[in-house]
C-alpha cells in the first residue's frame, strides 16, 4: 500500500491548463478539417484562352495629307479666294509639325478704287503665295451624334514661319491660328482653321506690320 502511494503524484495546476489547452485545440483542429470536407471549394480551371490581334487592324497612321479653300483677308487689299494644301506629321496624340502653301490675289487698295488713278500693283505683283511650317498641339475630345454614332475631334493650336511672296517681294512670315478637326473614319477628316500671317510691309507707304486673316475648310486624309 505505501508502495503503491509511492509512486501516485497529484497533477499540479499548470499541468492542468496544459492538458487542457491541448485538448482545445485538438478539438478545434478536428472539427476544421470536418468543415473543409464538408464544404470543398469547386475546382477553377486556370485556362485562359488567348485572343488572337490582328496588329494591321490597330491604326497608327501618323502622316495627314489635306486640301484647303477658305477666304484670306489681306490688309489693304481687300478679301480674295484662298486654295492650297497641307502636309502633317503627328508626332504623337498632342503634337504635331505641319507645312503649309497658300495662293490668292489680292484685290485693290481703297484708295486706287476711290482715286482711279494709276494702281499700286501690277496683276502679276497682286499674286500672293505663301508657305510656312508650324508645330501644333491637339486637345482631344469626341463628339456624340447619337448613341451609335461618335467620332474623334480635337481643338488645336498652332505656331509656326515662313515666307510670303507678294508686291515682287519675299517677307518673313510669322503665321499662328486655332482649329477644329474631326475625323470622320480612321483615316479621313475634316477641319476648320482660323489663322493670321504677319509681316512687314511698305508697299503703300512706311513699313509697318501687317494681318492677313485665313478662314479655311479643308479635307485631310491619313497615311
Amino acid at each position: 500500500m505505501s508502495l503503491f502511494f509511492s509512486n501516485f503524484y497529484p497533477i499540479q495546476p499548470q499541468n492542468r491548463f496544459s492538458i487542457l489547452f491541448a485538448s482545445v485545440f485538438v478539438l478545434l483542429s478536428i472539427s476544421g478539417v470536418t468543415y473543409a470536407q464538408q464544404n470543398e471549394l469547386p475546382e477553377i480551371d486556370p485556362g485562359v484562352e488567348r485572343r488572337s490581334i490582328d496588329e494591321f487592324d490597330i491604326d497608327s497612321e501618323n502622316v495627314e495629307i489635306g486640301i484647303f479653300a477658305g477666304v484670306i483677308n489681306i490688309e489693304d487689299f481687300g478679301s480674295d479666294v484662298l486654295l492650297g494644301a497641307r502636309l502633317a506629321y503627328h508626332i504623337n496624340e498632342n503634337f504635331f509639325v505641319e507645312a503649309s502653301y497658300g495662293q490668292a490675289t489680292a484685290g485693290e487698295t481703297s484708295f486706287e478704287v476711290l482715286s482711279g488713278g494709276a494702281p499700286f500693283l501690277t496683276d502679276d505683283q497682286r499674286d500672293y503665295v505663301y508657305y510656312d511650317l508650324s508645330m501644333g498641339y491637339n486637345l482631344n475630345g469626341e463628339v456624340f451624334f447619337s448613341e451609335n454614332w461618335v467620332f474623334n475631334s480635337d481643338f488645336f493650336f498652332t505656331l509656326g514661319a515662313g515666307n510670303t511672296e507678294f508686291a515682287d517681294d519675299e517677307r518673313f512670315t510669322i503665321s499662328a491660328g486655332a482649329g477644329y478637326r474631326l475625323l470622320v473614319t480612321d483615316y479621313l477628316s475634316v477641319r476648320f482653321d482660323v489663322r493670321d500671317h504677319v509681316f512687314n510691309s511698305d508697299i503703300i507707304g512706311e513699313e509697318k506690320s501687317v494681318h492677313n486673316l485665313t478662314f479655311t475648310m479643308s479635307v485631310s486624309f491619313f497615311f
